[in-house]
């Protein structure tokens, strides 16, 4: 092909050009890259808790305000793996210019994460929140809370249930009762009449008790099944209340746990690949908001978030020396215990409870349920509840209940004299003996004056927020981020996690 002559006009082009004088990194980053809020914002907080656990011999260390900074830069720009951060370190100016041209591998990345901040991300993260405060950026006395379940970097399918170890344990006794029953029948003299503890036995206890029954049967005319069971009792039994033992203390007060994350709990997700609410290891995270910004964050292995409120304040408390002034939640956090908890400790509670909705709808009002405790007159005088027929319904007796977490519930019982042939029967539904209601009277005025606030002008303004303030932020960080599964196993290290995660959610927000 004839080379054709062209005058078309190219800058001039030199790979192996040399500058006498080199720019400096910073020079190609912009002003307003979330880079630099990075750097200003790691280089303002105070680091010593994490210098404490730096050894005074040995070689030099990397700075931990340079790793930190390449770690939450990185989580802000989505690159969470320690080799990605470390390759990073070496091609990418913005990761060059905070590591100051180090280069630290990944091994270094990861052992900073894992160990160096382990215990301390919390003491960064709240330090980051108090900067963003005196900004003028949130405020963390108004917070709006809610939670999500994020699965956990765990087995689906290796899984602990504390009721399955419980039926085992029972069947063990059951079938170590029967055995001893047998040898009784076949050798009451050599066996003796002291009986065994058959509900709750050790595996001492079971190895005594077969070895026992052994010897009773010793040149007997024993079943040849029977046998074949005492034999596997002798070898399998022991070794296996020993290890349900040790799942027991695992599991704690949980029901299940996944064997490659004991830390996590089998919780029911929405966003599963099958769309039907699977069961899958997990962890419940709670956030605290305001305007998008993260207040406040705890990891917990229970599902239910009527039972973390409480830990999660008190973590807030430990985190800034205060409880904040109002706090907004939905209907999971409406409990007795969480109510009393909130009034104790000065906190304004527009915090729903169930049934909130309900109770205002028209449709509601329309198809009245008599038998319903917010359908009858209460007679304050008497302490008596009159029903839609106008039938008396008198006190007759009190009970306490003790919850899951020790907190104990007061319930006074009403009882109506005479329901047969009442018209209202089929929406009352009164028992064979009557109506009988059994009455929290501290959680109803709980829930008078929580319904008071929540309708109230502030009260619909801020139940509003809410959706708009901390649900967003769960989007952000399971659908933006791509974090519906952590990434690292066990509870310290998800918690290491989550704090580097929402600082870097946070200084996004800001540089956004």
């Amino acid at each position: 092909m004839q080379k054709q002559d062209l005058n078309v006009a190219f800058k001039d082009y030199n790979p192996n050009q040399l500058m006498l004088l080199p720019p400096s990194l910073e020079e190609f980053i912009a002003p307003n890259h979330p880079g630099r809020t990075v750097n200003q914002i790691i280089e303002r907080i105070d680091l010593t808790p994490v210098y404490l656990s730096y050894s005074d011999n040995g070689a030099s260390s990397y700075h931990p305000k340079m790793l930190l900074k390449i770690l939450v830069y990185g989580y802000l720009e989505n690159c969470f793996s320690s080799r990605k951060l470390e390759k990073s370190t070496r091609e990418n100016i913005v990761y060059m210019w905070l590591a100051g041209m180090q280069r630290p591998d990944h091994h270094t990345i990861n052992r900073f994460r894992s160990e160096r901040l382990r215990g301390v991300i919390g003491e960064v993260f709240a330090q980051v929140v108090l900067l963003l405060h005196e900004e003028g950026l949130l405020d963390i006395k108004e917070v709006y809370t809610d939670g999500t379940k994020i699965e956990a970097n765990a087995n689906r399918y290796t899984f602990v249930w504390g009721k399955a170890i419980k039926k085992s344990k029972e069947r063990i006794s059951a079938q170590l009762k029967e055995l001893w029953d047998y040898a009784g029948s076949v050798a009451s003299a050599e066996l003796g009449t002291e009986e065994p503890d058959f509900v709750n036995p050790s595996p001492e206890k079971v190895t005594q008790t077969v070895e026992k029954i052994n010897r009773a049967l010793e040149g007997k005319a024993v079943d040849k099944k029977v046998k074949q069971k005492l034999d596997y009792a002798k070898k399998n039994w022991p070794a296996k209340l020993e290890e349900y033992t040790q799942k027991e203390q695992v599991l704690g007060e949980r029901n299940s746990c996944s064997k490659t994350d004991p830390d996590s709990t089998f919780m029911r997700m929405k966003e599963d690949h099958m769309k039907n609410g699977q069961l899958k290891p997990a962890y419940n995270l709670q956030l605290s908001t305001h305007r998008q910004f993260v207040v406040n964050y705890s990891i917990h292995p229970n599902p239910n978030d009527t039972l973390t409120l409480k830990p999660h304040l008190e973590l807030y408390q430990s985190r800034y020396g205060f409880y904040p002034s109002i706090c907004t939640a939905d209907a999971g956090y409406g409990s007795e215990e969480n109510y009393s908890y909130l009034e104790g400790n000065s906190i304004k509670p527009f915090v729903k409870y169930s049934l909130f909705h309900k109770e205002l709808s028209q449709e509601r009002k329309r198809n009245r349920a008599y038998g319903l405790l917010e359908n009858l007159y209460y007679d304050p005088e008497k302490d008596r509840y009159i029903c839609p027929m106008g039938q008396s319904m008198e006190a007759s007796g009190e009970s306490t209940r003790k919850t899951s977490t020790g907190f104990l519930q007061h319930f006074r019982h009403y009882r109506a004299k005479n329901c047969a042939g009442c018209p209202l029967a089929a929406s009352c539904k009164p028992g064979k003996e009557g109506k009988v209601l059994k009455v929290n009277r501290n959680l109803q005025n709980y829930k008078a004056r929580a319904k008071t606030l929540l309708t109230s002008a502030e009260g619909i303004e801020r139940r509003k927020q809410r959706a708009t303030d901390v649900e967003p932020v769960f989007g952000q960080l399971k659908y933006n981020k791509g974090r519906g599964r952590y990434m690292l196993r066990g509870k310290e290290k998800v918690e290491i996690e989550t704090g580097l995660l929402v600082i870097a959610h946070n200084l996004a927000k800001m540089t956004g």
